[in-house]
C-alpha cells in the first residue's frame, strides 16, 4: 500500500496541530492527587475549536456539512490530540456519527450528523461490555415492541457518558441479530453510575432497565457493530501511537540535558539502545496502523478480513505504548516517579489506552484463527 498522505489528510493534520498547540497537560491534576476524577467535563473551549476548524465532521459527506475524508484523516487527527492528552471525544462522537451515517435512516441521519459535525451534540459510543471483559454486544438485549425497541442490560465504563448528548450501545435481538442503538442522556428507563478510569477521567455505567426507544433511533443493520468495533479500535491506536511520539520526544529532551560524569545521559550507549528500541517500536505501531485505517474504508478485498489487520494494529499498539512509557519512567530517573511531573498524567492515559485495546496475546489468538479459516496461499 501507498503510505503517502494526500493533500486533504495533511491539512487535517496541521490544522489539528494548529488547534491542540496550545493545550497543556499539565493543566489537569494527576490522578494521584485527586481521590475522585480530576475533571468534571470535556474541555468545552477546545471542542469548540475543533468544531470551528472543521475536525468534528471530517468523516462525514458534504451532504451532512462534513469534509467526505476517511479513517485515515481522522486518525492523524487523534494522532494529534494524544499528543496533548486533550480531554475531548473526539473519536467516540466521530465514530459514532460515522456509524450513523452508515446504516442509520434518512430522519435520523437528518436530525443528528450536521448538528453533531458542528458540535452541537456530543456523541459517545458504550464498547466496553457489562464487565469490561466481555463483548460489548452481549450485554444488552434489544426486543422489538410495535414501533419501538425495548432495552434492558449494562454497559461499564462508558467514556464521556455523563457529557454526551446520545450513548451508541450494540445490543443484540432474540433471534441473536447485531443492533445499535442511540440512547439520548436521560432516557426514562436508564441510569448513569459514576466510576473513574485510570487517567482520572469520569466515565459512567449505563444501566438501562425497559427503556424505550422510537425504531428510527435503532441501527438494525448486518455488521454494523463489527465495523464501528474496528473503527474504534484503530482510533485508539491512533491515540497510542501519538501519545508514544509525545513521550519518546519528552525523554529525547530530558536525556539531552540530564547530566552524568560530566556528559549527557543521551550520550551513554545503554540509553540510546533503550530510546532505539521504543523508536522502532513507533514505526511499528505507526506502519500496521495505517494498514488498517485503510483497509476499513478501502473495502478491497485482502488475505484476510479488515479485522486480521486491526488485530495486528492492536497488537503493537497495546505493547508498544507500555513499553514506551515504562522506558520512559526509567530515563527520567527519579522525574519518572513524580506525580507532579506531566510524564506521569502520559504514562496514566497510557495504561487506560493499553487496557482498552485489551492485551496483545488475546489479539494474536484473533489473529490466529483468522490465519486458520484464510490460509495464506
Amino acid at each position: 500500500m501507498d503510505f503517502t498522505l494526500s493533500e486533504e489528510q495533511q491539512a487535517a493534520a496541521e490544522a489539528a496541530g494548529g488547534v491542540f498547540a496550545g493545550v497543556a497537560p499539565d493543566a489537569v491534576p494527576s490522578p494521584a492527587l485527586t481521590p475522585g476524577p480530576v475533571a468534571d467535563d470535556l474541555d468545552r473551549a477546545l471542542w469548540g475549536k475543533l468544531a470551528d476548524a472543521d475536525l468534528l465532521s471530517l468523516l462525514l459527506a458534504p451532504e451532512h456539512g462534513g469534509a467526505g475524508l476517511d479513517t485515515v484523516a481522522l486518525c492523524l487527527v487523534l494522532r494529534e490530540s494524544a499528543k496533548v492528552l486533550a480531554r475531548v471525544p473526539l473519536l467516540e462522537s466521530s465514530a459514532a456519527a460515522a456509524a450513523v451515517q452508515r446504516y442509520g435512516g434518512p430522519e435520523l441521519k437528518a436530525d443528528l450528523l450536521a448538528r453533531a459535525g458542528r458540535g452541537e451534540v456530543v456523541l459517545t459510543v458504550a464498547a466496553n461490555g457489562r464487565t469490561g471483559h466481555d463483548a460489548a454486544e452481549r450485554a444488552v438485549t434489544a426486543r422489538r415492541d410495535g414501533d419501538a425497541w425495548v432495552l434492558d442490560g449494562v454497559q461499564t465504563a462508558v467514556p464521556w457518558a455523563y457529557e454526551a448528548d446520545f450513548t451508541l450501545v450494540p445490543a443484540h435481538t432474540g433471534d441473536d441479530r447485531g443492533v445499535l442503538a442511540l440512547v439520548p442522556r436521560d432516557l426514562p428507563g436508564s441510569a448513569l453510575a459514576e466510576q473513574v478510569s485510570t487517567s482520572g477521567e469520569r466515565l459512567g455505567e449505563l444501566r438501562l432497565d425497559s427503556a424505550r426507544l422510537p425504531a428510527h433511533d435503532v441501527l438494525d443493520a448486518e455488521g454494523a457493530w463489527e465495523w464501528l468495533r474496528d473503527l474504534l479500535a484503530t482510533g485508539t491506536c491512533a491515540l497510542a501511537l501519538g501519545l508514544g511520539e509525545r513521550v519518546l520526544a519528552m525523554t529525547g529532551e530530558y536525556a539531552g540535558k540530564r547530566e552524568q560524569f560530566g556528559h549527557p545521559i543521551a550520550t551513554f550507549q545503554a540509553v540510546a539502545v533503550q530510546a532505539a528500541d521504543r523508536y522502532i517500536d513507533l514505526k511499528a505501531m505507526e506502519a500496521t496502523l495505517w494498514q488498517a485505517a485503510w483497509r476499513i474504508d478501502s473495502e478491497a478485498p485482502g488475505a484476510l478480513p479488515t479485522s486480521g489487520d486491526v488485530a495486528v494494529a492492536k497488537i503493537w499498539a497495546s505493547e508498544g505504548v507500555r513499553r514506551v512509557v515504562q522506558t520512559a519512567q526509567h530515563l527520567h530517573g527519579g522525574f519518572g516517579a513524580d506525580v507532579e511531573y506531566p510524564l506521569h498524567r502520559y504514562h496514566a492515559w497510557a495504561k487506560y489506552l493499553e487496557l482498552s485495546l485489551g492485551p496483545a496475546a488475546a489479539h494474536e489468538e484473533t489473529l490466529g484463527d483468522l490465519l486458520a479459516a484464510h490460509p495464506l496461499g
